[in-house]
């Protein structure tokens, strides 16, 4: 479980996020939706412990995150950035045996080799074990990437839910592996003992493959809930300044068009 307790973030004297409550349960896919500058980034930062709340605080499992150790929270916690940038030229294994850095001493064990082997094969990359990362296309490298911090968080922690943060993971890749890789996320959350919380701008997407949405708005929660209750027109129209018309995709969720 990952609780966010009155969080807020500022810059200054401006605040990017204000007065955020929500609760993250293990076992579903939250997905975190807005406008550009609505704080979403910012707010998947602070729930993983990237950066410091200026008010309120973040509990994993009850306890205060703040009080974790680095190593620790390595552990049990990966975070998926937008930008990830390799300067040396490691092969592609390599990349994926650093999410499982945390978890070792100055060489890998068995365990972590086959950790490797498992992740790079359900990101369908174990082809490319041996190129050099540099080499990538931008979506061969996020495909890596999603590999890499799987490995970080592939098997269960004792005590602990593992918690899993994506912060807009679709960047680069085309319309199946996005569909491809949302599907994996899914049949990873329902391991049970994960917590997943992603940032996606794509609302149809995030309509059909999230258990809950938590839209914000300049900062602050709009609204929580399934895709039905928060992606309704008058949410969409405050968040995004556009009217939706909503109908009811062949699954039966939500899906929105837009003139």
């Amino acid at each position: 479980m990952v609780e966010a307790q009155n969080i807020g973030f500022k810059v200054g004297e401006r605040y990017l996020v204000s007065n955020v409550n929500a609760t993250f349960a293990p076992g579903q896919l939250h997905l975190i939706i807005g406008a550009n500058g609505a704080g979403k980034s910012t707010l998947v930062k602070v729930l993983s412990r990237l950066l410091t709340p200026s008010d309120g605080r973040v509990l994993y499992d009850d306890k205060d995150v703040a009080r974790a150790t680095e190593r620790d929270l390595a552990r049990r916690r990966a975070v998926l950035s937008q930008a990830i940038e390799v300067a040396f030229p490691l092969s592609v294994r390599e990349v994926v045996m650093m999410g499982r850095y945390p978890h070792f001493g100055t060489r890998p064990t068995v365990h972590d080799l086959e950790i490797v082997d498992e992740v790079m094969a359900f990101f369908e990359v174990t082809d490319m074990g041996e190129r050099s990362y540099p080499t990538l296309s931008g979506g061969e490298k996020q495909r890596v990437n999603f590999a890499r911090v799987l490995a970080q968080v592939w098997r269960p922690v004792d005590g602990h839910h593992r918690v899993l943060f994506l912060d807009e993971p679709l960047t680069f890749l085309d319309i199946r592996h996005q569909i491809d890789f949302m599907k994996k996320v899914r049949e990873t959350v329902r391991a049970g003992d994960m917590v997943v919380i992603g940032v996606v701008h794509d609302l149809n997407l995030a309509a059909r493959f999230a258990d809950r949405l938590l839209l914000l708005n300049q900062g602050r929660v709009l609204a929580e809930g399934t895709s039905a209750d928060v992606l309704t027109p008058p949410n969409i129209r405050a968040a995004f300044g556009i009217e939706p018309i909503v109908t009811t995709a062949p699954n039966g969720g939500t899906h929105l068009i837009f003139d």
